[in-house]
């Protein structure tokens, strides 16, 4: 898995919101399931829901940004804020699965 400063966001809150979508906005994939959301974030920037993060991140790593997939990832980033050792390689492996 290639990490994005997305994923450092989501996983441990560095770097800020703020900077991570900078970032994904100033290296924007040409995949065109990405450009609505480069769309929304250059309008909302860090008022974005990390829900928007999230499913960037999942259309980055080419996978379907559906509700199910959201909702999976939102369970395993809160266990992984928890403390859970076993959550940060379970997002590694659900941004790597094929």
């Amino acid at each position: 898995m290639s990490f994005h400063s997305i994923d450092g966001y989501l996983l441990d809150g560095h770097p800020a919101k703020a900077e991570a979508i900078a970032d994904a906005l100033a290296e924007r994939s040409a995949a065109p399931a990405a450009a609505p959301f480069y769309r929304a974030l250059e309008v909302v920037g860090a008022k974005a829901a990390d829900e928007s993060l999230i499913a960037l991140r999942l259309v980055l790593a080419g996978k379907i940004a559906d509700d199910d997939a959201i909702r999976r990832l939102r369970e395993i980033l809160g266990r992984v804020r928890s403390g859970d050792p076993a959550a940060r390689a379970e997002y590694v492996r659900e941004m790597d699965a094929r």
